[in-house]
């Protein structure tokens, strides 16, 4: 039976950002990336937790379309970050049109691609170019 306890108990926790500061903060002083999933915003918190906050403006739609759109790209950070061991950072996650319509692997890869772009997770090293 399932305990209901995570499949991967060993990352850390992902916290997440919710006073209008914090997200203030990473506008300001953080690097940013844009997809056409989303937008990345990332600045170092001076911590060892990852923090997360999302956020989709009207410009996108409704309260349907823009609560729609979250919920995709919580579930994306929620199966994408842990699993990438990143710690350190406030990272806000801006929900854009194409959040809703794009593919969810697409979406996935999009958080991905923001992440390396930021710095914040490290490029792949090419193939055959290990550690010597």
């Amino acid at each position: 039976m399932d305990s209901g306890a995570p499949a991967d108990a060993a990352a850390p926790p992902i916290q997440r950002l919710k006073r209008r500061p914090e997200f203030l903060r990473a506008a300001q002083k953080g690097k940013r990336a844009a997809r056409p999933g989303l937008v990345l915003q990332a600045v170092p918190n001076g911590t060892a937790v990852l923090r997360v906050g999302f956020t989709v403006t009207k410009k996108v739609g409704n309260s349907v379309i823009r609560n729609r759109a979250k919920r995709r790209l919580r579930e994306a950070a929620r199966l994408s970050l842990p699993a990438l061991g990143i710690a350190g950072y406030d990272l806000v996650l801006i929900g854009r049109d194409g959040t809703i319509a794009r593919p969810f692997g697409q979406l996935v890869a999009d958080l991905a691609g923001a992440l390396r772009q930021t710095g914040t997770l490290p490029a792949p090293a090419p193939e055959g170019q290990g550690p010597r």
